[in-house]
């Protein structure tokens, strides 16, 4: 798989994450832990975007 196409998986997840979190605190009896655990696993997503995106600049300006 190549790197654009990780990153468009990748892209897909943290969206689909940032809506299931959003759904999660539109109910009154939202886990808190499981809406931190979602937060925190999209976060992690972000950052590994992030950094294939700055390891794919990279490579592309060798």
């Amino acid at each position: 798989m190549s790197i654009e196409a990780r990153i468009r998986e990748l892209d897909a997840r943290h969206t689909r994450l940032d809506s299931e979190i959003e759904d999660l605190k539109k109910h009154a009896s939202a886990d808190s832990l499981e809406v931190a655990r979602l937060k925190k696993e999209k976060l992690r997503i972000k950052e590994q975007v992030e950094s294939m995106r700055m390891s794919a600049q990279t490579e592309f300006a060798e």
